[in-house]
């Protein structure tokens, strides 16, 4: 209980933050496969399946409600004071993230011309979705408390794409949000309603729809890619990581005050190296973990 519990909580910190995904944290700490197979047997499973699977991610689930809830408390305050010391810290988690996750799959890197197609497509997506964000830079930011369709199929959608994202051992959700220039808006708006302000209720209610619509219709289809089509998968998941950076630098333009892209006068080293401090921790915890469950 308490190792899941821990799980949990490294794969809250990561979901609430603009970098690595839960599903990162979960391919770092060695479980990804039992994460991603118990997502599946809840949806498709037998009945004891299902059982196995429920007992397993309501284990994690304690942690994540926990690190999310705690993350949210204190990243709502300081995002914007903060967000070239953050966006460093995001970087640092990428990119020490990268090696790892070449060194865990080397025998899924299968060069040819679909990964190498794969790899290029996963760059290029991240880099178009930031580039062409229909949000980013807005002067007013996203009012999530005034709602009309646009605002409702764009979150819905962003929604689904963040959990999607999650899942997999790459890009994080929340990197996906903040391309979509969402991220500050849902942790403010999530901050809100645990502060009793429930004028936020009805978008973070489409959100969570969009969430529960992303995991049933595609962890299967994620799966199910892993296991027909791993080297494409990864060398998609690497270029989203690598994509990934450019969203980053960008992302202070995403505040509902835009600020500046991260640049060399603004990158924090300090920051940078805590991030990969973090990463290789993770890496630490996984052979504790591993040595555990032996």
């Amino acid at each position: 209980m308490v190792l899941n519990f821990i799980r949990g909580f490294c794969m809250a910190l990561a979901d609430s933050v603009p970098g690595v995904s839960g599903g990162t944290i979960a391919f770092l700490l060695g479980f990804y496969d039992k994460f991603i197979g118990s997502l599946d047997a809840l949806i498709a499973g037998n009945k004891q399946e299902k059982i196995d699977a429920i007992i397993f991610l309501l284990k994690l689930g304690v942690g994540w409600v926990i690190g999310f809830l705690s993350a949210v408390s204190v990243l709502a305050n300081i995002f914007d004071t903060y967000i070239y010391q953050i966006s460093s810290l995001f970087i640092g988690f990428i990119l020490f993230a990268i090696p790892i996750v070449i060194k865990e799959e080397k025998e899924s890197l299968i060069f040819n011309w679909k990964t190498i197609l794969s790899f290029i497509g996963g760059v290029a997506l991240v880099a178009f979705i930031t580039y062409f964000n229909p949000v980013s830079g807005s002067e007013s930011g996203v009012n999530l408390a005034q709602l009309d369709i646009s605002l409702i199929l764009y979150v819905f959608v962003a929604a689904m794409c963040a959990i999607s994202a999650m899942v997999l051992p790459g890009i994080s959700g929340s990197t996906l949000l903040l391309i979509f220039g969402l991220y500050v808006p849902i942790i403010s708006a999530i901050k809100a309603v645990m502060g009793f302000d429930l004028s936020y209720i009805p978008i973070l209610f489409v959100f969570g729809l969009g969430i529960i619509t992303g995991v049933v219709t595609v962890v299967r289809l994620i799966k199910w890619a892993l296991d027909k089509h791993r080297p494409i998968m990864i060398f998609l998941i690497i270029g989203m990581m690598i994509g990934s950076f450019y969203a980053i630098v960008m992302g202070p333009q995403t505040l509902a005050t835009p600020k500046p892209p991260l640049s060399i006068d603004t990158f924090s080293i300090i920051w940078f190296v805590v991030g990969g401090a973090i990463i290789f921790g993770l890496q630490k915890m996984k052979t504790m973990t591993t040595k555990e469950e032996a």
